[in-house]
């Protein structure tokens, strides 16, 4: 049967190696003959630029991405914690980078397909900070530290991250209807995928007129889980 797989928010680190075993069964279980398969984003609790491919971590993880990749053709788009993922990261891998937003077709339905931060209008602070660290001037600033000192700064930052959220009121970190309503309107779909937010949901929408539906995907903090798309719809699947 036609089906097409999508994940996001696995935010794979080296003491979460539960995480990373339920990840390589999901590749070498569910992937094989799939029509495709979209990470939407935070794959990675960080990524500290390509060069880190040379860390024993990265390199595990690219090696159970690059069987996954020949099976099926694998997509990955940018989260907020691994926005550096460029070209020799998907070379190795052999995953290919779409941006944030995409469109797709997908069994003849228009689809969106983000990783759901810049849904989150009312989160000025951290708005602020994806503008920052997406300017190519400041990433070729990083780039050019030594690795040790990415890596210990990217520790710094999840742990403050993590402190950050604690201090913000719920709905700041959740989407707002308004803007996920102008994604439906800008690009004329009635179906969005996304993560980000750690709700995996079925919501629905009224758009222009139109009813509209979005999909949350699950984080893997614990069980994990991921959308199968077919002909006939799209399901939630728990990890294995």
């Amino acid at each position: 049967m036609p089906r097409t797989l999508f994940i996001s928010d696995l935010h794979l680190a080296e003491d979460r190696p539960a995480t990373t075993e339920r990840f390589a069964r999901f590749l070498a279980e569910a992937v094989p003959g799939a029509d495709a398969l979209y990470i939407l984003g935070d794959l990675f609790e960080y990524w500290v630029g390509d060069d880190g491919l040379a860390l024993a971590f990265p390199a595990r993880i690219a090696s159970l991405l690059r069987p996954a990749a020949r099976a099926a053709p694998t997509f990955f788009m940018h989260g907020n914690r691994d926005f550096m993922v460029a070209s020799r990261f998907c070379a190795e891998t052999g995953l290919r980078l779409i941006a944030d937003p995409a469109v797709i077709d997908l069994y003849g339905e228009r689809t969106l397909l983000m990783h759901g931060d810049t849904l989150c209008t009312g989160d000025h602070a951290y708005l602020a900070f994806r503008a920052q660290v997406r300017n190519p001037a400041w990433q070729a600033a990083a780039l050019a530290r030594p690795i040790e000192e990415r890596v210990a700064i990217a520790r710094d930052m999840r742990e403050r991250s993590e402190g950050a959220k604690g201090g913000k009121v719920e709905t700041i970190m959740d989407v707002a209807p308004e803007a996920v309503e102008a994604a439906f309107a800008s690009t004329g779909c009635r179906q969005l995928i996304h993560g980000h937010t750690h709700r995996p949901a079925r919501h629905e929408h009224s758009a222009g007129g139109r009813s509209c539906v979005r999909w949350v995907l699950p984080d893997w903090y614990e069980a994990g889980g991921y959308l199968e798309a077919s002909p006939a719809g799209i399901r939630a699947v728990d990890a294995a």
